[in-house]
């Protein structure tokens, strides 16, 4: 049995110098898996998958994508998706069996 993941966007304002702390900042959170760049006329101006346990020679090119596009604009948007971690299952406390069981006297 499987669960599906919920996932959701946020989008965040932020100017060309801070495109890419931003953004590195946000993979290193480790639940993105999809990241929008847009810019101030709200164009799409690049995309990225981002899947969990991404390694840093896979990022570097990404990275450096995201500093070109920096340069050509003040104000960009980044649209990030993330996963949420899957739901954590309490275990549900058993009845005690009669051995168990304390032993009440009159």
């Amino acid at each position: 049995m499987t669960e599906e993941q919920k996932s959701w966007t946020e989008e965040f304002k932020v100017s060309g110098e801070e495109l890419l702390k931003e953004t590195e900042k946000l993979i290193q959170e480790g639940n993105v898996t999809h990241i929008v760049v847009k810019n101030e006329h709200g164009h799409t101006v690049a995309e990225f998958p981002i899947t969990i346990g991404i390694i840093g020679a896979i990022l570097v090119p990404i990275l450096a994508a995201i500093a070109a596009i920096a340069v050509y604009a003040s104000h960009f948007t980044i649209v990030v998706t993330r996963q949420a971690p899957p739901p954590v299952i309490e275990p549900v406390p058993l009845e005690p069996t009669p051995e168990e069981s304390p032993v009440v006297s009159s």
